[in-house]
């Protein structure tokens, strides 16, 4: 699926409705350069979600936490993560996926340990205000 946005706001607006399709043990593993969007795209998953709080880049942090009623949505930075070897000492295999949404920025440093069924979005940086957004999944019952 491919998606142009012209705004962020459009770019949230895509993401909530991606949101409806996420169950508890969905993978979003984003692919985009500084700036791209992977933070704003993870606003709009959360809002589609029903999750309040604001969503803010977990690149210090490695993980942020965004607890809903029913699930939980955590966002991974894997920007400084070298490879899948180093993410034994991030606490990322004690995360509990099956209750929870993971959405992975820099996904492509763990590429190797993510699942067949993992949801990638890619998003492009095309001027200041646009982005082409395609989203590529295995997951048979995945629709938007």
């Amino acid at each position: 699926m491919k998606f142009i946005s012209h705004s962020p706001e459009e770019t949230i607006q895509t993401a909530e409705k991606i949101a409806k399709a996420l169950k508890a043990g969905d993978i979003i593993a984003y692919k985009g350069g500084l700036g791209a969007g992977k933070t704003t795209f993870t606003r709009g998953v959360a809002k589609g979600l029903g999750i309040g709080d604001v969503v803010t880049s977990p690149t210090f942090a490695l993980v942020n936490e965004y607890r809903g009623e029913n699930l939980t949505l955590y966002h991974f930075d894997m920007y400084r993560i070298e490879n899948s070897d180093d993410l034994e000492s991030t606490g990322y295999y004690d995360y509990p996926l099956e209750k929870s949404i993971f959405a992975i920025e820099w996904s492509e440093n763990i590429a190797d340990i993510l699942p067949d069924d993992t949801i990638y979005i890619d998003i492009k940086y095309i001027d200041d205000n646009t982005r082409e957004i395609n989203i590529d999944n295995k997951r048979g019952d995945f629709q938007c």
